[in-house]
């Protein structure tokens, strides 16, 4: 009876063990995207929660990597530095191998020291600032641009289109926005010229009259923007109701159909900065069909966190592993076909893929400006 029970033990044991081996095996590969999927700032999360579902829907309808489908977690850091260590604490602990993401700067920044301590590989699609890639952390790239480049763009662009006129310059204390008002005001000054007035501002306010009405005092022709759409948005309307004809020129921030809904035609004539429109791109031509055809259109940041993605996947498939260590050697090594072109990295993690170029909004849209 004894010798029975061992037997039947053993096979039962046997029995879970293949059983354990073989959802080891199937087991799904876990990967995550990361940004303001609520707050002020949702619309960009939504274009990175949109951009990632769809890459891995397509990737694991065509067989997924490896043999193994594509597990999505996402993650709502609110653009919150300390929400995003926790959301990066929170990917580890579910195994999470890479992090498209996060949107951010000033949450991309302090989530990339957990995504260096835990191994996790990270593809931001938005976060501009220089300092994510000048800190030596080898798994930290991004396939935008930086704000040095943005505001290097935006600083000339104003110093020869805007010759003569009475520029301002004002930020909103974020590492996005004070980085990029700085490096476009670094820009102007050598080129010889001095804005009027350099301000900061707090985001998430509804009134800025007094700002304005400085703005106002000092006959400001150019208002430059280092912030996001939602405060540029309530300024540019509130300069308007002032009386106030001055141009509005911001960054790759405005890169949302949100910022019209909050202008009105306000915004008409608002200029920024923004990376070659994907959508643009005759390989993203069928990607762009089918987010049209669900009533989604896939504007700013939506084809770059797809293209994050992309890239990732054929580094893995390139090497037939998910080990960090080594992705990050062909990911500094070759070039990916993705729905934003063809891109590398350089030694700090920045993409090799062309620079800035300016956008202008009119009735409703934003297209590249014409001079």
């Amino acid at each position: 009876m004894h010798v029975l029970r061992g037997l039947l033990f053993g096979l039962v044991s046997l029995g879970m063990l293949n059983q354990m081996t073989a959802t080891s095996v199937r087991a799904d590969i876990a990967i995550a995207v990361a940004g303001p999927m609520t707050g002020q700032y949702a619309s960009f999360g939504e274009q990175m929660r949109r951009g990632a579902i769809m890459a891995v829907k397509d990737i694991n309808a065509a067989g997924g990597v490896l043999g193994q489908k594509l597990k999505l977690e996402i993650g709502d850091d609110a653009c919150d530095p300390k929400q995003a260590v926790a959301i990066a604490n929170g990917f580890a602990s579910k195994g999470v191998r890479f992090v498209a993401g996060h949107f951010c700067s000033g949450s991309s920044i302090p989530a990339s020291d957990v995504y260096a301590d835990e191994g996790i590989l990270q593809i931001s699609p938005a976060s501009t600032n220089p300092k994510l890639t000048e800190r030596n952390l080898a798994n930290v790239f991004r396939v935008c641009g930086r704000d040095d480049q943005q505001g290097s763009v935006a600083g000339n662009f104003l110093a020869d289109k805007m010759a003569g006129k009475n520029i301002a310059v004002i930020h909103d204390k974020t590492a996005y926005g004070k980085g990029l008002a700085d490096e476009t005001r670094l820009t102007l000054h050598k080129r010889g010229v001095k804005e009027v007035l350099y301000e900061a501002y707090t985001a998430g306010e509804k009134d800025y009259s007094a700002l304005v009405s400085k703005l106002k005092q000092n006959s400001v022709d150019v208002l430059y923007v280092g912030g996001y759409h939602t405060e540029a948005g309530l300024i540019v309307r509130q300069m308007r109701g002032q009386g106030m004809k001055t141009v509005l020129v911001s960054g790759d921030a405005l890169v949302t159909s949100e910022y019209w809904a909050i202008t009105g035609s306000a915004g008409e004539g608002t200029l920024m900065t923004f990376s070659p429109d994907p959508r643009k791109n005759p390989i993203a031509a069928p990607l762009v069909k089918r987010f049209r055809a669900t009533k989604y259109e896939p504007e700013g940041y939506t084809l770059y966190t797809y293209g994050a993605i992309q890239a990732w996947v054929e580094a893995v498939q390139k090497i037939k592993s998910t080990d960090t260590g080594k992705l990050i050697k062909v990911l500094k090594s070759s070039k990916f076909k993705t729905v934003i072109g063809d891109i590398g990295f350089d030694a700090k993690g920045d993409v090799t893929a062309p620079g800035y170029v300016f956008y202008e909004w009119k009735s409703g849209k934003y297209d590249y400006f014409r001079d």
